[in-house]
């Protein structure tokens, strides 16, 4: 009882903070089945994270939140849009640090011949 009184305080507050910054205006009938849609839709997403628990999995993968957001077909194309936009952004990072590492570790450039002594290669490790 607590848990639905928190989750509807919750989307009571989100309504508002929308409702600002759209200049809308939500009825508290409106709240109220929004707060019990939420409430639901937790409980459902609850029994899937007690499944993946059983399954003796300890991670919820990107997969899995997709699959779980399958029967809304605009979530699904948000959470995927999402997760493609943020592999991107890692993978253009996990570049940036190579080429930071490679240039800290003598400012060389590309052309450069490089030669490493065995003492060298085993601090690399």
């Amino acid at each position: 009882q607590r848990l639905k009184a928190a989750v509807h305080y919750t989307v009571g507050c989100l309504c508002q903070d929308v409702a600002e910054n759209k200049e809308v205006q939500f009825s508290k009938q409106t709240i109220a089945a929004l707060s019990e849609i939420t409430f639901r839709q937790c409980g459902t997403e609850g029994y899937f994270l007690i499944l993946c628990r059983h399954a003796k999995r300890s991670t919820v993968t990107t997969e899995d939140v997709k699959l779980l957001a399958r029967r809304s077909n605009s979530l699904l194309k948000y959470i995927t849009q999402k997760s493609d936009e943020l592999t991107s952004s890692n993978m253009e990072q996990k570049e940036k640090k190579k080429k930071k590492s490679s240039a800290a570790k003598g400012g060389r450039t590309s052309g450069e011949q490089v030669t490493v002594t065995e003492s060298e290669d085993s601090n690399m490790a």
